[in-house]
């Protein structure tokens, strides 16, 4: 089920509800949460009003699901988006995991995460998730590999530089998922999806393992 929202403001309300709602309960259970963000449009507003959210911040460890292999000062990375729009307020107490420059302590910290509370995507019109991008040559070992992280290189995605991706295997290890989209063109990808047609997205939605929500408004 695809669930509607009339604009981006009511899709970011209810999205940072959810959120923040899984947070609260993991906090509520075990002491700890953990928060897989994403770049792309439609996660900024929901920063906005989940950084805000009343939870113990210091207890809740954030990570990215790919980022480019930028500085993060610059308009491209993920890192700078969810520093600028999460990481803030009450929110700057959470402890944050990049996944680039690529480390293996980091990596071995964020699979500590698993599963992770709540997993947060946006899809491009190619049926991209994360960087797990249609016309990568490796694209079907992210798709399939147990490994937690994947490179991605140069000349593939909008911007086309090289990137860091965490693999299907990892983003489906999560208690929820919640994918973001906006405008008809996306609507129709996720159709083509349900209709097998073999797009990344596809596998996310066709697997059993970690809920999807999927949250739609019909603007771009």
């Amino acid at each position: 089920m695809i669930e509607s929202y009339a604009d981006n403001g009511a899709l970011a309300d209810a999205a940072a509800q959810a959120i923040a709602r899984d947070l609260s309960q993991a906090l509520g259970r075990r002491g700890a949460a953990s928060l897989v963000a994403t770049g792309g449009r439609s996660p900024g507003p929901v920063y906005d009003r989940l950084r805000a959210a009343p939870l113990d911040w210091s207890k809740v460890s954030v990570t990215l699901s790919d980022d480019r292999c930028v500085d993060a000062g610059t308009p491209d990375s993920n890192l700078r988006l969810v520093r600028e729009r999460l990481l803030q307020g009450p929110a700057v107490a959470a402890r944050f995991l990049p996944l680039w420059p690529a480390d293996a302590r980091e990596a071995a910290a964020i699979e500590s995460l698993f599963p992770f509370d709540a997993v947060m995507l946006g899809m491009g019109e190619d049926g991209h998730i994360a960087s797990l991008i249609p016309g990568d040559p490796g694209l079907e070992d992210g798709l399939t590999t147990a490994d937690l992280l994947r490179e991605v290189p140069a000349g593939l995605g909008a911007p086309p530089i090289a990137r860091i991706t965490l693999t299907l295997a990892a983003l489906l290890n999560a208690r929820a998922i919640f994918l973001l989209i906006a405008g008809g063109a996306k609507r129709e990808v996720i159709r083509r999806a349900w209709g097998g047609e073999d797009l990344p997205v596809g596998r996310l939605l066709s697997q059993s393992k970690a809920p999807v929500r999927i949250f739609w408004q019909p603007g771009v």
